[in-house]
């Protein structure tokens, strides 16, 4: 599963939480200034050594990369097309390089802890009209969500394969419907708690 805690440690897990999210906000604002390849596969391999840093395999790593491969051969077949070749893999390479560090946080830092982190941040935002609360709690249905519509996808692909199909309109549409059902239920939950007020 994408992103989901292990227990675990290491230096990385002992962190806290905000300091994480500091340096992921950080690492991913300077990603910008990526623009050689080279540069990349230096980010590449330093958002890679991270894991074994956290006491993670090099599999925990590429798990988190695999569900990107098609957006990824997409997005180099573009830039490939309409720019060079270094173009292509800065530009894929920034999107893994991103991706695992985001990762890498959500592997070693429990929900609580990223939530917990995110209200204390927004809390001085009051004054603006900020409610740190309910930020939270967004920030907690967002990562939660990820699991769910990472499952949902699961259940369509194995049914589409129990039919013998492979067609990419007959995946994402149950998909989308799906996903959009759970956030309706999801919806009226949060109202029938009061949520909405």
């Amino acid at each position: 599963m994408i992103g989901l805690y292990v227990p675990g440690r290491s230096v990385v897990h002992r962190a806290p939480a905000w300091v994480k999210l500091v340096v992921l906000v950080v690492l991913g604002a300077g990603a910008i200034w990526l623009d050689r390849p080279w540069q990349v596969a230096l980010a590449l391999l330093i958002a890679l050594l991270g894991y074994p840093a956290a006491g993670l395999t090099p599999a925990t790593a590429l798990r988190q990369i695999r569900p990107l491969w098609p957006l990824l051969l997409v997005t180099a077949g573009l830039q490939l097309v309409l720019d060079s070749w270094q173009r292509a893999v800065v530009v894929t390479g920034t999107i893994a390089v991103l991706v695992l560090l985001a990762a890498l946080v959500t592997l070693t830092t429990r929900t609580t802890e990223l939530v917990d982190a995110v209200v204390a941040a927004a809390r001085p935002l009051r004054r603006l009209g900020v409610d740190a609360d309910r930020l939270g709690l967004m920030v907690a249905l967002g990562v939660r969500c990820v699991p769910v519509v990472v499952d949902l996808a699961r259940e369509i692909r194995d049914a589409q394969r129990a039919r013998g199909m492979r067609s990419a309109r007959a995946f994402a549409v149950p998909l989308v419907v799906r996903a959009l059902r759970h956030a309706d239920a999801l919806g009226d939950a949060l109202v029938a708690r009061g949520a909405d007020d």
